[in-house]
């Protein structure tokens, strides 16, 4: 499968497309190109190390939003058994932009919900692009609720530029909703533990993401705007996103360090999107080390300890 490269991917992209046309060349051929492979790899390796190891924090939205990382549904996929998909806000519609059910995770019967956005061109739209109407998060609190009453943890992955913007949205109250939505993740007494999977889009995500435990994957990003976004405000110019990204604090690192997290998740080296099953498999040990702690607290005690938790954000200087 061709793999996609980010534009600051590009000199890594023309490292191993040579060493795919050394490698078919040596099953074409009789030459022995092996030590040059070798060679080639090692640097390619060098250099994502070296990449990676010093990420920008607009370099961090582009891997952030890489079209190949994986998305809640992979999540879903791969880390809970007997999934049983809900549907409905049981007052207007289905939002296919936030998914949600039953089933299990490492033996435990929880809830999950998740912002998608899709795959490819067909699944993007009926996903909305991961931009859920009122009716998602109207979905995710009926769900939440279901949750409280059957006594299940609930499991959440976020991955959204943020709210569909619509003036349909805006006329069905989403404003409303999502403010209802966060309402009801402060308010449940059951475990939630919240990830950051790829973009955390303002209300649209912490609608999701008011947890006991917030985890972020390494180079996902989490803000109150996007930065094309805050540079359209600011500067009248999205081309000074790269500046916005720098002052928004988006990356994992800067909101462990402020508070607004708990618990960065590596990523294998080079992005999720490099190795989904590894990124996958390691978010499902970080939300299982997450849940064992809160799974004997009394509801009472996770509400109050959820409140106090985002009672506390800001207290932290920057």
């Amino acid at each position: 499968m061709m793999r996609h490269f980010l534009d600051f991917e590009r000199p890594i992209g023309e490292l191993e497309g040579k060493i795919d046309e050394l490698r078919h060349l040596s099953t074409t051929s009789e030459l022995n190109i092996a030590e040059e492979v070798g060679r080639l790899e090692a640097s390619a390796a060098r250099l994502l190390r070296q990449t990676y190891g010093r990420l920008t924090p607009w370099q961090k939205v582009q891997v952030a939003r890489h079209p190949e990382r994986p998305h809640a549904l992979d999540y879903i996929g791969g880390l809970v058994t007997e999934f049983v998909p809900l549907a409905g806000d049981r007052a207007f519609a289905e939002d296919k932009a936030i998914v949600g059910g039953i089933g299990r995770f490492r033996g435990r019967s929880v809830l999950v919900l998740g912002t998608e956005k899709g795959a490819d061109i067909e699944t993007r739209l009926a996903h909305n692009f991961g931009m859920a109407r009122p009716e998602g998060y109207r979905k995710a609190r009926r769900l939440m609720r279901l949750a409280d009453r059957f006594g299940l943890p609930v499991m959440t992955l976020v991955d959204t530029a943020g709210a569909y913007p619509g003036i349909d949205a805006e006329a069905r109250g989403q404003a409303e909703a999502i403010a209802r939505a966060i309402e009801t993740c402060l308010d449940i007494e059951v475990p939630l533990v919240a990830a950051v999977i790829g973009e955390g889009g303002s209300g649209g995500a912490i609608a999701l993401a008011a947890g006991n435990t917030v985890l972020m994957l390494e180079h996902a990003v989490y803000s109150v705007i996007s930065p094309e976004g805050c540079a359209s405000i600011l500067w009248r110019d999205g081309e000074h996103a790269s500046e916005a990204a720098e002052a928004l604090r988006l990356s994992a690192q800067d909101l462990l360090r402020l508070g607004v997290v708990d618990r960065v998740v590596a990523e294998p080296l080079g992005g999720a999107h490099r190795l989904p099953k590894m990124a996958i498999e390691a978010l499902g040990d970080a939300i299982d080390q997450a849940l064992q702690p809160l799974i004997g607290l009394d509801g009472a005690r996770l509400r109050a300890q959820r409140r106090e938790k985002f009672l506390a954000m800001g207290s932290r200087g920057l």
